[in-house]
């Protein structure tokens, strides 16, 4: 078959589907909106509180663990107040050759993790935070961006 053939063979079939089983109204919408919650979804499904009671993530806690992980790799900060008033952010990686980086809106620092997956930011503002965790395995870089939580 020529592709005009192919073309018009095509439009015949699409116009019996249209006929004898169109698009549900508001179908499009719902696809739409769908995609998107299951955004939200995955982003949720990274955050899990480890220890601790829900409250302890905006509450007054001394200490705060939390855990994000994209089923290969996975993240562990142990966050804890300083006498400044600061945050002091320990942390563990289950990956080797890795960069973090911890990001507050327009500042961010970027640390190595020692042979452990040991890491440590200190002296971090209360905010908004994300950390990005890039490794590189042969020439391939994968990240694991958390979603924003507040220090």
């Amino acid at each position: 078959m020529a592709d005009h053939e192919d073309a018009q063979l095509f439009a015949q079939l699409r116009s019996v589907w249209r006929e004898a089983d169109p698009v549900p109204a508001g179908l499009i919408d719902r696809m739409v909106a769908a995609v998107a919650a299951a955004g939200l979804s995955q982003e949720y499904a990274l955050l899990t509180l480890v220890e601790g009671e829900l409250a302890a993530v905006r509450g007054e806690a001394d200490a705060l663990t939390l855990q994000f992980s994209d089923g290969t790799t996975s993240i562990l900060l142990h966050v804890t107040g300083t006498a400044a008033g600061r945050r002091r952010v320990d942390g563990w990686v289950d990956t080797a050759a890795a960069t973090l980086v911890l990001t507050q809106g327009e500042r961010s620092r970027s640390t190595t993790p020692e042979v452990t997956g040991r890491f440590v930011f200190d002296e971090v503002p209360p905010g908004l935070t994300r950390v990005r965790l890039e490794t590189r395995v042969g020439d391939k870089t994968r990240t694991l961006a958390t979603p924003q939580f507040e220090l």
